[in-house]
Parts: C-alpha cells; sequence; structure tokens
C-alpha cells in the first residue's frame, strides 16, 4: 500500500524532493498591471458632478457652472461628501445638510477633483461610425 492518501497524478508528485527543472514562466506582464486602455492621466481638474463641464480650481461661492447652469458650491460636488457617514459626510459636522446640490454655506468644503485622462484613439467618432457602417454594406 502507498504512503499517500491521494493516488491520482500530479499529487504529490515530488515526494518531498527539490525540482531539478527550472519553472515554467507565468503568462504574466512583468511590466505593471494593465489599465484601461486610455493612456496614463494627463492632469487632475474639477468637473461639474450634474455635467461633466470643466470648472475652475477654487469655485467662489457665488459660481454657477457655464453649461447648465447649477449651483457649485455644494456637497454633491465637494470631496468629502459620503452617503454611508454619519450626516453623509467625512468630516464631523454638526447639522446634516439634506439639499446636495443646493448652495451651502459649509467652511469644509473642498472641491472634487478627478483625473482626465487622454484618450488614444486615432479617429473621429464619426470616422469610426463609418467604419463599422461600411462593414455590412454590400
Amino acid at each position: 500500500m502507498s504512503d499517500r492518501k491521494y493516488r491520482q497524478k500530479g499529487y504529490r508528485d515530488d515526494d518531498g524532493r527539490p525540482s531539478s527543472s527550472p519553472q515554467e514562466p507565468s503568462g504574466r506582464r512583468e511590466e505593471g498591471p494593465r489599465g484601461r486602455g486610455l493612456g496614463a492621466p494627463t492632469q487632475t481638474t474639477f468637473k461639474c458632478s450634474r455635467c461633466g463641464n470643466k470648472l475652475g480650481p477654487a469655485p467662489d461661492f457665488e459660481e454657477t457652472c457655464s453649461n447648465c447652469g447649477s449651483d457649485v458650491h455644494t456637497c454633491s460636488n465637494c470631496r468629502f461628501l459620503d452617503p454611508s457617514a454619519p450626516n453623509e459626510c467625512r468630516l464631523p459636522v454638526q447639522t446634516r445638510i439634506a439639499a446636495k446640490s443646493k448652495r451651502n454655506r459649509c467652511e469644509e468644503f473642498e472641491p472634487k477633483l478627478v483625473q482626465v485622462f487622454s484618450s488614444d484613439s486615432g479617429g473621429s467618432a464619426k470616422g469610426a461610425k463609418a467604419a463599422f457602417d461600411d462593414l455590412f454594406n454590400f
């Protein structure tokens, strides 16, 4: 009888002895993880939470978005907004602000910055659609 519990091939084939053959290289790339394919972030910017329009770095209290007209100094544009935190803010605030998309006088407001990625597309969107449509035209 064998000293192994399982007899299928591959289970403890080495019997505790070191292997003399070199290990096969794995199929992973050594230069790092693969990303979204959009390239590296090119800049950090502040965008409107409603329409995505680029805004200035430090908005004034009275400022509104030039694209959609919504208020900029709001909880929805603040980096400390967290719906799961007490009073929906990561900072210890005393009162909860109910309307997150309305202008407020919070002194702790800091703009929510996002990374803008460069696009690697060589053609335009119309050119890509035209090329796709040409595949099925006979």
